[in-house]
């Protein structure tokens, strides 16, 4: 890493304690992908789905019932 040249000079304590200020830096990682939907949201829309499709095709079969008798 480069040295930063400071306008300020460095003065060392002879007695005392000394602090040391570090600067943060960024620093790179693998990126963490994420699912958009997790599994059991998926697991529930799927249930819903099959529920609406047992729901419209008893519909249907009642709909030719009343249409039969009719």
């Amino acid at each position: 890493m480069a040295e930063v040249k400071s306008m300020f000079r460095e003065v060392l304590p002879k007695q005392g304690q000394l602090s040391v200020e570090d600067i943060t830096t960024m620093v790179l990682c693998k990126p963490k992908l994420l699912p958009l939907k997790s599994l059991t949201l998926e697991k529930l829309e799927k249930m819903q789905q099959a529920a609406q499709d047992t729901i419209r095709q008893q519909e249907m079969a009642e709909k030719e019932q009343q249409q039969i008798t009719h």
